[in-house]
């Protein structure tokens, strides 16, 4: 593990180099920030931030579902209370289209910051313009498939897979035989194939990306028209229906994140599809004994999966002496230093020279698969009304799952109820 006040001191001088560094002790940085481990990691070196430059960071920590909200609560007034912002990317091309974001173009060139060491679909992902910097990624969650290894070595299971199915227990290639196996070892293996975040809204819509984008499928096309209605999007809607109806856990339909992680820690679920950072709080022998060691990540089967990540950002609406210590803040908070430092406490790296680390790649071997995963990542549409479109796809989806809708009927409404928010 890098030396802590080696960090500090090379991250100070980074920082120094690229621009001039506000001793504002009168400057208190205020983030409202989601309640996850990115978080709390980042939280505990705080003070090493603070020692340098003498700018003291405040993190108001909530649930995500109340985030939005009161953020633009805060972006619509004369005077932000929030001056430095964490941001979905979700909700990047609604905040950059209603004016609320510094554009950070400017500061980027008159520092030298580098962009160039983040993976360029991170940097993608939360700025609308290809020549306007708006946001500076911060930490990625695309998603990818978590599993058991030990339960594909059990002999009783590959036994029966090869009398049913004519061929060995193996690692699915494709969604189809992803599927199929989930709901095999539903039904013989004494616990629930795939761990699902079925509740409305965020949670169904970011794990059906997944199914959309492992069998080629898309919600946008190159015209900026809705291709969900297509026979990739009658696929993945089809499959995810047969997923959560018979290979996942009873309640999936109300399920989030944490149920699925709780689910997963208990050694009770073969796998789930979610985001590739959640592996270093499963793999724990601590956290969770029954299934520590015991466990893997890869790409969704298809090989792409939802790529989605948060970015930080300056309100428009604060004084100049807060924006500079707010941008004095991201430089040292996504230097290579601060971010290797964050990788070996679990974070999930938006920069590709710390998934190359020796000293992380030593604690996490798996971050080179995880380069993969945030490569190879599919966005969801990202426009003014990405949030409103979740809770519309969401429906559709829990609709779907519950039985009270067909395939044909919820493709048709998510797919028409997109275009006419594309074009509104």
């Amino acid at each position: 593990m890098l030396n802590r006040k080696k960090i500090t001191l090379l991250s100070s001088l980074m920082v120094l180099s690229l621009s001039t560094s506000v001793r504002a002790e009168d400057v208190v940085l205020r983030a409202l920030m989601e309640d996850v481990p990115e978080t709390q990691i980042i939280e505990k070196m705080l003070p090493d931030f603070e020692k340098q430059y003498h700018i003291k960071v405040q993190f108001e920590k909530i649930g995500y579902g109340d985030m939005h909200d009161k953020l633009v609560s805060q972006l619509i007034q004369s005077q932000s209370y929030y001056n430095l912002l964490e941001v979905d990317f979700l909700w990047a091309g609604e905040f950059s289209k209603a004016g609320w974001l510094t554009d950070l173009t400017p500061e980027v060139k008159k520092s030298g910051f580098d962009m160039s060491a983040f993976i360029p679909a991170t940097v993608s992902l939360i700025n609308v313009t290809a020549d306007k910097t708006t946001l500076i990624p911060m930490y990625n969650y695309s998603m990818g498939l978590i599993y058991r290894t030990d339960v594909l070595q059990d002999e009783k299971l590959k036994s029966a897979y090869q009398t049913e199915f004519k061929k060995p227990l193996a690692q699915p290639k494709t969604l189809e035989e992803y599927v199929a196996l989930a709901k095999f070892i539903k039904k013989n293996g004494n616990m629930s194939g795939a761990a699902m975040q079925g509740q409305r809204g965020d949670p169904n819509s970011m794990e059906f990306s997944n199914y959309l984008f492992a069998v080629g499928g898309d919600y946008v096309d190159a015209q900026g028209k809705s291709a969900l209605n297509s026979p990739a999007g009658h696929k993945a809607m089809s499959l995810y229906a047969d997923a959560i109806k018979n290979a996942a856990q009873t309640g999936a339909l109300s399920a989030t994140l944490d149920d699925t992680v709780r689910l997963m820690c208990s050694g009770k679920a073969f796998s789930m599809l979610t985001y590739w950072w959640m592996l270093p709080q499963l793999d724990n022998a601590t956290a969770c004994p029954a299934v520590a060691g015991k466990l893997a990540l890869t790409t969704v089967p298809g090989g792409h999966g939802e790529s989605g990540g948060w970015g930080w950002g300056i309100p428009k609406n604060v004084s100049d002496k807060e924006k500079q210590a707010a941008w004095t803040f991201i430089q040292w908070v996504q230097s290579k230093d601060v971010a290797t430092a964050r990788a070996l406490q679990g974070h999930a790296p938006v920069r590709a020279d710390v998934y190359d680390n020796a000293d992380v790649l030593k604690k996490y071997p798996y971050y080179k698969d995880a380069l993969n995963i945030v490569a190879s990542g599919k966005s969801f549409p990202v426009f003014s009304y990405s949030a409103q479109y979740e809770d519309v796809l969401g429906t559709q989806l829990s609709l779907l799952a519950s039985g009270e809708n067909s395939v044909d009927k919820s493709l048709k409404n998510a797919s028409e109820q997109l275009d006419k928010l594309l074009v509104k």
